[in-house]
Parts: structure tokens; C-alpha cells; sequence
């Protein structure tokens, strides 16, 4: 029988199944080291939900074993959920490159948390405890100082991507293919690669390809420029800002986030000239052909700054006849509504739209595509492999990739979120899954909001609710009243007369009913009353408000 002490375990704590809230937790007898703590945003139907995060309950119970927490890039979907790890779990020390450094540090101040012991790590960096030694691997992303982790325990090395694509023509350094060779050579016992973009055929177009075409749109368009982009691509906000600087456009930036990422980006000197940046008022004085207004909103979120100009309700710019917007991003999964939805607005304020489905080059993913994940297992040769970091589909697609290169099926693991797979002197298994889970951020709030708030919400949102009081004199047992009976999205109390009546009658013989019984609780006349009342209105309306009886206590003569 295998020796407990003998056994690497890599645990999924998030990120498999879906894209976002990554956590992968690798662990060896009495030590722990986590790989990022990201969040997911939630869909429509998540009402109210801020964020998603994950269940640490495997952490909280293994607290003491936790060596640190290594960040492998910038993004929300990798950092954007330290500030709530942190105030469930011990975490002795955060290990992160520079720029998602500047990135945790605004999330934590935000939070008011105070954590000063964050360590900066770069392509030369190690960490060395007890039973790991890990070193990392420069790659390309669309944000700078992304890392694939390798971590080099007794059970034989883990090799971890983080997010990459291979860009032979980058925006900025290049992903070290040599040593990428080199760990392969030495020899890697599993991969955990990046399948975001797993569905995806070829190779991701070069971020230089983006930067030519956004060039040849400024140089030639004669109005005002309004870019939408994400505000986490620094790359892409990089050239942006060169590209106005080459044709004499100065920048007005909105959007709170759009903001933090230039100061981050200033603050690193990855933009050199702070002068290129003005405010909309000295705006007013330049031809509309030397100015770009860079934003957020590429999402079509309600409140970011795009969308607040397509509505013609932001404080300080309006559309202009002659205006370009160009949106230099996809839509992510489930927001191509909201999207399209802004999109009309611009039309029909009479503004030119260029998106990336009219010119596919002005954006690309910062996402490995098939032949590049092909070029990942071929340089790591890995001996098992293990796929992560997307939904289903993306993981299957990828492990018909892994296949393809050679990988016995056998050997490759797709797993979900709670999976652990253990790495044994006999080779590698899967081992007794973890408790792991959604756990929703609601404001402030973690874990207050479960799956029965959610469900409310949602038929609240649908069928309204609709609120019943009756006055009770707990002594002589009777109702004194009629019941009064007040709904908010079910129907309009004024021109629905006739059925709150009729509503209200329904109650009163229930209560009188009820009432009449020798023994009774209030608590028992509450759910007889929503379990009677549902059907009847149903019959009456074909809906389902969601009822909430409110019983008073009146004493007369009190």
C-alpha cells in the first residue's frame, strides 16, 4: 500500500468546468502550495451575485500545511479573488509578478485588507520548501509578466501554463521556448495546460497584426476615435497609446478600471509619456481628428463608460456625427447580447462601428489555439496530462489534442472541480475528491447568498411577489380585519380590484379555518396559507408570485 507521505497530490479547487475562478492546490505530506485564487462573473441568471468564488473549505481545514500562494498572472480570472481567500484562510505569503503586484495590492486596499507579505518573482525566480522546488517559465499573454509554474516535487515535476498563446512577433517579451525544451528534456511527470481556446482551429493571430490594423484605422479616419477594449489587455492599451502617438491623437480615458490599469502601467514604465493623456475639457480645444477617447464597456455592461455614451447619459461626452468607435474585443460567452444591444445604439446615433467580426484583426485572443497547445505538449513531452481552465467541451477538445501528440488516453485525466489526482512511485491516479464548490459574493457578503436565495430571486424576478398581513387577536382567536394584500411585480393593485379582492377572500377562509383548530402555530397558518394560496392564483393568472404572509399579534383594548 502506497505511503501517504510518499504521495504529490494536485487538488482543483476551481476553473475546470468553466472559464474563470482558477485555484489548483498541489500538496505533499504536511506542505500545501496554491496556484492563483481567481474569481468568475456571473451569468444573468445569478441574480444580485457579485462575484463567484471558491469553496476553501479544503483549505481551511488544511490550513497550517499552506506554504504560499503563486500568482501566475494579472487577470480578475487568476488574482481577483485574494482579497476574499484571505479573509477565510492563513496565507503566509503571496509570491506574484510585478505587475499583478500593483493589481492585488488596489483589490486589497479596496477591500481594506492589509497583507504586506507579497514577494515578486520574474523568469529567474525559485522557491524552495521542504518538498518543492519551483522555478517559472516566461509566456505570452495579453497582459506582461505571465508565468507558466513549474513546481519540482518528489513525485516528479509539475508543469503548470497559467494563460498563454505562443506569439512569435509579440508586443512584448517573448515565452522562453528553449527552457520551456529544456524542463521538457529533463523530464515532466504531468501538464496542466491552458484550454480556453481548445475549440479553435490553427494558430491565435500575433498581437503585431492587431497593432497594424488599429494603426491603419487611426491614421485614416478624419473624427474622433473611441476604442473599447479590456481594460486587464495592457498590451493592447500599450499600443493603442503608441499608435495616438504616432498620429498626433491625444487620449481621454473613462471607465474606473481603464484608469487603474494605465497608472499601473505608468507606474511600470510599460507607457513612457503621461502627457499623451488629457481631460475632456482641454479636448474641447483640439480637432476632432487628433483626439481617441479610450473606454471601457467592450462587454456592453450597463454602467461602463460605452454604454453610458451609446445611451447619450455620460456627464461629459456626446456622440458626434463623424465619430468612429471600434470595438477591439470579443464578446465573452453569454454577453454578445448586451453587446449587440450597444451596438445598435451607436447606430442609430448615426456613428460608424467597426467590431471584430467586420475586421478580424483588431483583436485577438490572448488564448493558446490548437496548434499552439500542440506546440506546448510537444516542447513539455509530458509523461501524463491533465487539462484546465475551461468548460467541458474545451477540456475534452483538449485531451483529443493531447492524443493526437501521442499521449495515451489512459494517461490524461479531465477532471471537474473537487477532483484530486495523485502522483505515485507506481505513476499517477485519481484520488478521493475534496469538498469543492461555488460559494457567491453578494456586495461585500461571501457565502450569505446559497442556492435558496438565488431561486427566490428568480421567481421574484419572473412572477413578482405578492405580500399578505393579517391582524390576528391571539386571545379571543380571531381575525379582525379583512386581510390586506399588497404585490410588487405581480399585477398592479389599482387595476386588478377584482382578483386582489377575490385573493384576499381566499385568505380570510383559510385563516378562519385554521383558526378554528384546536392547536396551531404560526408557523403552520403561514405555510397552509402559501401552500392553499399558490394553486388559486395560479388557476386565477397562470403565475407564481412567491407569497409571504405577515402575521400581527392585536390585543384590543391594549
Amino acid at each position: 500500500m502506497q505511503n501517504k507521505k510518499d504521495v504529490t497530490s494536485i487538488v482543483a479547487l476551481g476553473g475546470l468546468g468553466e472559464v474563470g475562478k482558477n485555484m489548483y492546490v498541489i500538496t505533499h505530506d504536511d506542505e500545501i502550495l496554491i496556484i492563483d485564487a481567481g474569481v468568475m462573473f456571473p451569468e444573468d441568471e445569478l441574480m444580485g451575485v457579485d462575484y463567484v468564488i471558491q469553496d476553501v473549505t479544503y483549505l481551511k481545514k488544511n490550513e497550517d500545511k499552506i506554504k504560499g500562494l503563486i500568482i501566475t498572472h494579472g487577470h480578475e480570472d487568476h488574482i481577483g479573488g485574494i482579497a476574499f481567500l484571505l479573509q477565510k484562510v492563513k496565507i503566509p505569503v503571496i509570491y506574484s509578478p510585478k505587475i499583478a503586484i500593483s493589481l492585488i495590492n488596489r483589490k486589497l486596499v479596496d477591500n481594506n485588507i492589509k497583507f504586506e507579505k507579497i514577494e515578486e518573482i520574474n523568469q529567474d525566480s525559485h522557491i524552495k520548501t521542504k518538498y518543492f522546488n519551483v522555478e517559472f517559465v516566461n509566456t505570452t499573454h495579453s497582459i506582461p509578466d505571465s508565468f507558466a509554474v513549474v513546481v519540482h516535487t518528489p513525485q516528479g515535476t509539475i508543469f503548470e501554463t497559467g494563460d498563454f498563446k505562443f506569439d512569435l512577433t509579440p508586443i512584448g517579451p517573448m515565452a522562453d521556448l528553449h527552457k520551456m525544451a529544456k524542463i521538457g528534456k529533463e523530464g515532466v511527470k504531468i501538464l496542466l495546460s491552458d484550454s480556453t481556446n481548445a475549440l479553435s482551429e490553427g494558430f491565435s493571430k500575433s498581437e503585431s497584426c492587431v497593432d497594424e490594423t488599429l494603426n491603419d484605422i487611426i491614421s485614416r479616419h478624419y473624427g474622433r476615435i473611441i476604442i473599447a477594449t479590456f481594460a486587464s489587455n495592457i498590451y493592447r492599451i500599450k499600443h493603442i497609446v503608441e499608435t495616438c502617438r504616432k498620429n498626433n491623437r491625444q487620449i481621454i480615458t473613462f471607465g474606473r478600471s481603464m484608469e487603474s490599469s494605465i497608472e499601473i502601467a505608468l507606474n511600470n514604465g510599460l507607457i513612457k509619456d503621461k502627457s499623451i493623456f488629457i481631460d475632456a475639457n482641454k479636448a474641447k480645444g483640439l480637432k476632432k481628428n487628433e483626439v481617441c477617447i479610450l473606454c471601457t464597456g467592450s462587454q456592453g455592461e450597463p454602467l461602463a463608460a460605452l454604454t453610458r455614451i451609446a445611451n447619450g447619459i455620460h456627464k461629459q461626452i456626446s456622440l458626434m456625427p463623424d465619430d468612429l468607435v471600434v470595438f477591439s474585443a470579443k464578446p465573452i460567452p453569454g454577453n454578445a447580447e448586451s453587446v449587440n444591444r450597444v451596438i445598435n445604439k451607436l447606430y442609430l446615433k448615426g456613428v460608424k462601428v467597426y467590431t471584430n467580426e467586420e475586421f478580424s484583426d483588431i483583436h485577438t485572443s490572448g488564448h493558446a489555439k490548437q496548434e499552439e497547445l500542440k506546440l506546448m505538449l510537444r516542447l513539455v513531452k509530458p509523461e501524463y496530462f491533465m487539462p484546465m481552465h475551461g468548460e467541458y467541451r474545451m477540456l475534452m477538445a483538449h485531451k483529443k489534442i493531447a492524443e493526437d501528440c501521442g499521449i495515451p488516453s489512459e494517461n490524461i485525466f479531465v477532471c471537474k472541480n473537487g477532483d484530486v489526482i495523485n502522483l505515485t512511485n507506481e505513476g499517477v491516479v485519481r484520488g478521493m475528491p475534496v469538498e469543492a464548490g461555488d460559494v457567491y459574493v453578494d456586495g461585500s457578503r461571501i457565502g450569505d447568498v446559497g442556492g435558496s436565495v438565488i431561486k427566490d430571486r428568480k421567481i421574484m424576478s419572473k412572477d413578482g411577489i405578492l405580500l399578505a398581513i393579517i391582524n390576528i387577536n391571539p386571545i379571543t382567536r380571531q381575525l379582525l380585519i379583512k386581510p390586506n394584500v399588497t404585490t410588487r411585480g405581480f399585477v398592479m393593485v389599482n387595476e386588478n380590484a377584482e382578483l386582489i379582492d377575490k385573493i384576499e377572500k381566499k385568505i380570510t377562509v383559510i385563516v378562519k379555518e385554521a383558526l378554528q383548530k384546536n392547536t396551531y402555530t404560526y408557523t403552520d397558518l403561514k405555510n397552509q396559507i402559501i401552500l392553499d394560496l399558490h394553486p388559486y392564483i395560479n388557476t386565477l393568472t397562470g403565475r407564481h408570485p412567491m407569497i409571504l404572509p405577515v402575521i400581527m399579534e392585536v390585543r384590543q383594548g391594549d
